[in-house]
């Protein structure tokens, strides 16, 4: 019995992992170009919704829903009435003692008016020998009761909350007296302009929180991270008994330093589809640091975080997350799987674990990603102004971002449409996945056709945007808020349908281009590489039969 119930849990975290594969990142305002804090977010998944609203301020005295599983397919586009879906299930109920922040909502909701920016990387566990099961029975009879999940945990921290810090605060109460409903431990990225931060949820009513150091750099992939316990620390919060439950539930025998993500999300390491992804992103924010880990090894000792070589960019953090281990042994793009022009995404490559048979490693960079956010808070600027988030659908190689205020007063209308399931070409999600399935017949040639159209009209709109800002704020420190907040709103919307239009376009040249696998109607070459490939693994079998 024991080992039919461990093959479904096995079963069930699979399923719950290709869902929810997201790589997220915490930088500390020391180590940024421009000294904003930042976190970021690849909602990677081949089911989340793919609509971004604007939730608005509700007053106080208003009635607010608890939900359970509350996201896909349901309707917020006239929150606070919102028609639910399938598996939507609506626990309990609380009246807002005050007015509520506005906030950007998605399949996780990720920024508020305020300048506080939030994001979540739900966390692997292994079940290879007893700890894992010892783990998931731990929290089994809380979790049938439980009041809070991710979504809605980070939806009420967004309503309620101005810092990272009272985040923190707010979301750790929630769970020590509601408990954590979800199956796995979810690791969330926040940050409010001055600080940085990263919260693990464990299950029942367990949690931990470290600040990310000024000039470092957090990143997760997929698994808990936060190995340190510290007490009478202002930059270590936890729930009272973490260590303690963790010790009378047999998590923890109670030698050695306690390790909150050892004992309540246990990961063997293994699984590199997680570990990987980490090792590739401190190689490439410090190479010296990286040299030095093996990505074979016991990621437990890769650093919880690492100081950027240089300072760093929303554009370096765009970058790391359209990587795809280019120029490494584990280059997806020189596979089998990546075929003849060395297409990175390939859904071949949507896999949990390294397989060195075939070469498959599953990069940041993926095809199924439902957007990326990338927070960009400073705290010089007035809130209506520094509420800054970067905002693009789909792989992060191929699609643009664009600026996105949480304090706007509407949105766009193609951020608001869009299933998976049926073609919409005013979607902002279908706008972008034509473009990125047209690169697939040729990535080689047309990726480079997409940087042509996109990167000059991205590198502009960072300044644009910066003096967008400076702009917003003078207006706003000499008493036209109102004015301010309606310049970046229009600012905002003309730079997203700006985009739209560009990528319709861009989509249009890579069809004609593209069309029958030809390049402008020639015959492409294959390259060299690739027919090595061919002749080593085919050999006498290419020969024509006499």
């Amino acid at each position: 019995m024991k080992k039919v119930l461990l093959t479904l849990l096995v079963l069930l975290l699979v399923g719950v992992y290709s869902a929810f594969a997201c790589t997220i990142f915490a930088v500390g305002k020391d180590a940024t170009t421009d000294g904003s804090t930042m976190i970021s977010h690849t909602c990677d998944s081949n089911s989340d919704d793919l609509r971004i609203w604007l939730i608005p301020s509700m007053e106080a005295g208003t009635t607010r829903d608890v939900v359970v599983s509350g996201r896909a397919g349901s309707d917020f586009s006239n929150f606070p009435e919102v028609a639910y879906g399938p598996s939507a299930k609506v626990v309990d109920s609380y009246v807002n003692e005050k007015a509520t922040n506005q906030y950007v909502h998605g399949m996780y909701s990720f920024m508020n008016d305020k300048g506080l920016a939030i994001g979540e990387s739900t966390c692997a566990m292994s079940f290879s020998d007893d700890r894992g099961m010892a783990s998931y029975f731990a929290f089994n009879d809380i979790r049938s009761s439980a009041k809070w999940d991710c979504y809605m945990l980070q939806d009420a921290a967004l309503e309620n909350c101005a810092t990272a810090r009272e985040a923190v605060e707010f979301m750790g109460k929630c769970i020590e007296e509601g408990g954590w409903a979800d199956f796995c431990c979810e690791c969330i990225n926040i940050c409010d302009g001055n600080e940085a931060w990263v919260f693990e949820a464990y299950g029942g009513h367990e949690w931990a929180a470290i600040r990310v150091p000024d000039d470092m750099v957090f990143v997760a992939a997929n698994r808990a991270r936060i190995n340190v316990y510290k007490e009478d620390d202002p930059d270590y919060k936890c729930s009272p008994t973490l260590k303690s439950f963790a010790l009378e539930s047999g998590l923890w025998n109670g030698e050695g330093e306690f390790q909150p993500c050892m004992a309540y999300s246990w990961n063997d390491f293994n699984n590199m589809g997680c570990t990987l992804r980490e090792w590739r992103a401190i190689n490439l924010l410090n190479p010296e640091v990286g040299k030095d880990l093996d990505p074979f090894g016991d990621a437990n000792e890769y650093p919880l975080f690492v100081k950027p070589a240089q300072k760093v960019s929303v554009q370096t953090i765009k970058d790391i997350c359209s990587d795809y281990y280019a120029g490494t042994e584990f280059d997806v793009s020189r596979t089998v799987q990546a075929g003849e022009f060395g297409n990175p995404l390939s859904n071949n490559n949507n896999t949990l674990k390294q397989d060195t048979r075939v070469g498959i490693a599953r990069p940041i960079n993926m095809f199924r990603c439902t957007y990326i956010q990338i927070a960009n808070v400073r705290a010089d600027l007035p809130e209506e102004a520094r509420c800054l988030v970067w905002v693009g659908w789909g792989a992060p190689s191929v699609t643009y971002i664009t600026p996105v205020f949480a304090s706007a007063k509407y949105f766009p209308e193609h951020f608001g449409r869009g299933v998976r399931s049926e073609y919409d070409p005013q979607s902002g999600w279908w706008n972008e996945a034509v473009v990125q399935q047209l690169t697939t017949i040729n990535y080689a040639s047309a990726i480079e056709d997409v940087k042509a159209v996109r990167d000059p009209m991205q590198e502009s709109l960072y300044k644009q945007t910066a003096a967008a800002q400076e702009l917003a704020a003078s207006l706003i420190e000499v008493g036209r808020a109102d004015l301010g907040v309606q310049y970046l709103t229009t600012f905002m919307n003309a730079t997203a349908n700006k985009w739209f239009e560009t990528y319709s376009e861009l989509g249009n040249l890579l069809t004609a281009k593209y069309m029958l696998g030809n390049v402008s109607m020639k015959v492409p070459s294959r390259p060299d590489w690739w027919t090595n490939i061919i002749l080593e693994n085919m050999g006498d079998k290419l020969r024509p039969v006499e």
